[in-house]
């Protein structure tokens, strides 16, 4: 999947070579299929993140959302066009995209990235999916991997997705897209966030730095660690959707970061397996699972976060069923469920 990727972003960089469209980095893997704790599907969906950064004469400012009704922290990615007047220093003939556009314009015979992929002056989701999928169906026949799978572009609005397909199997790829916060392991991202998602709404998303976590994991427990086996069974056999997944991973990742390495060999599978479900029902019983990368203080030094995520207040997971009582039944009678099964 990410030798398919880095093949994909080298030759749609080519592609873009000249143009005023967010320049393409290399794609980042995240989720279950990276960290090594994927159930047993039919398909196997890759997730992969492609970080855009400005393009020549442009600049991004990452504005945060105020509207509370939204969960999780949200952004807006305004695109400004950057003055490049010349200045008697420099003694340069620059064009100045800001004081002069429809100049540029002219001389590039090219739009500018407010013309093509914001509303406003904002980036907008759904446009830049549907550029990327355009390009990915243009260029396909390019990269090397097309003279072995077949590709069909799937329906999406905000992200990308691929199927490929060939005599011995199939895979799926659903490629995101996202702004990242200087430096850090944080990016504001494509994703939906509830179904009715703004298309100039990019959330916070924190998958980088989860899966860079499980890579931290990985290094420091026994090579025969059970912690991957304990998440990929829970991912199995969790039947009932009133608690996701990513509340069984989070409870995990804490136990991870507070439980001695040595203690997730698999002989103590069945005790791990234990203590994670004993978790999960203390934290639902008392309504409350905090995030686990806002606000961790905790977290390996080699995970960046920016200031205002690492001095956050952790929001709760569980924060639905502290509002909901019919929802709170619901997901202790789902947990039973789980704990039969």
């Amino acid at each position: 999947t990410m030798a398919l990727m880095d093949n994909l972003i080298i030759v749609l960089r080519r592609a873009l070579n000249g143009t005023f469209y967010p320049v393409l980095q290399r794609a980042v893997g995240f989720g279950s299929a990276f960290e090594g704790w994927t159930a047993r599907e039919e398909e196997v969906v890759y997730r992969v993140l492609v970080p855009l950064t400005r393009p020549r004469g442009h600049t991004f400012h990452l504005e945060l959302d105020t509207d509370e009704q939204r969960p999780g922290r949200n952004f807006r990615v305004r695109v400004e066009l950057e003055c490049r007047c010349p200045r008697e220093q420099q003694g340069d003939n620059m064009l100045c995209f800001l004081h002069h556009p429809e100049v540029v314009r002219t001389i590039t015979g090219r739009p500018n990235l407010l013309d093509t992929l914001c509303t406003g002056s904002y980036l907008d989701a759904r446009k830049t999916a549907r550029w990327f999928c355009k390009l990915v169906r243009a260029r396909w026949r390019r990269l090397p991997q097309s003279r072995h799978w077949h590709l069909v572009l799937l329906p999406s609005k905000r992200s990308c997705k691929l199927r490929l397909t060939n005599d011995e199997g199939s895979f799926r790829v659903k490629v995101l897209f996202g702004v990242r916060q200087g430096t850090s392991d944080i990016f504001v991202s494509s994703r939906l966030q509830g179904p009715h998602t703004p298309r100039t709404i990019w959330p916070e998303t924190y998958a980088v730095a989860e899966t860079k976590f499980f890579g931290h994991v990985a290094r420091q427990v026994p090579q025969d660690s059970s912690h991957l086996k304990c998440l990929q069974l829970l991912a199995g056999v969790l039947a009932r959707k009133d608690f996701s997944i990513y509340s069984v991973k989070t409870v995990v990742m804490r136990l991870l970061n507070t439980v001695p390495p040595t203690q997730w060999h698999r002989r103590y599978f069945v005790l791990q397996l234990s203590d994670i479900l004993e978790q999960l029902r203390l934290s639902l019983e008392e309504k409350r699972l905090e995030h686990f990368i806002v606000g961790n203080q905790q977290l390996p030094e080699e995970i960046s976060l920016p200031p205002d995520v690492r001095t956050a207040e952790p929001h709760n997971l569980f924060h639905g069923l502290a509002q909901d009582p019919a929802a709170h039944s619901q997901a202790m009678e789902a947990y039973l469920d789980l704990r039969h099964r």
